[in-house]
């Protein structure tokens, strides 16, 4: 039995009937574990219907990842998005509204399947 006070909890997330770990905040464990379906049970978990904007978002946050291997910072996703969108939804205001639980650097990485940084709180 681990008796460490620090250790991670672990969790599952039932994915077309696997279960997928992930910490016991919601970030997956395994990144290759990612798909558009964990994306989606995660998300009923969390209590959030996707919509495009959200994939939107998810894309880019993993394509930002696959391609710097670091997380995208909010600023940088807000100068895409105002791009993108307009400044009517490109801001930081509406990022976080449609990520509720954290916003895009958190819940939006959770979905994307981007573990969480050794620095985030």
């Amino acid at each position: 039995m681990n008796t460490n006070p620090w250790a991670h909890k672990t969790n599952t997330i039932m994915v077309n009937g696997q279960p997928v770990m992930t910490d016991s905040e919601g970030y997956i464990q395994n990144m290759g574990d990612w798909s558009e379906d964990f994306a989606v049970a995660l998300a009923a978990h969390e209590g959030l219907e996707l919509t495009d904007e959200h994939w939107d978002v998810i894309y880019y946050i993993r394509n930002y990842y696959d391609e710097h291997n670091v997380q995208a910072q909010v600023r940088t996703m807000i100068k895409h998005f105002k791009a993108k969108w307009g400044s009517e939804k490109g801001n930081n205001r509406y990022l976080h509204d449609i990520f509720p639980m954290g916003g895009p650097q958190k819940q939006g990485n959770r979905l994307a399947g981007i573990r969480k940084t050794k620095g985030e709180h």
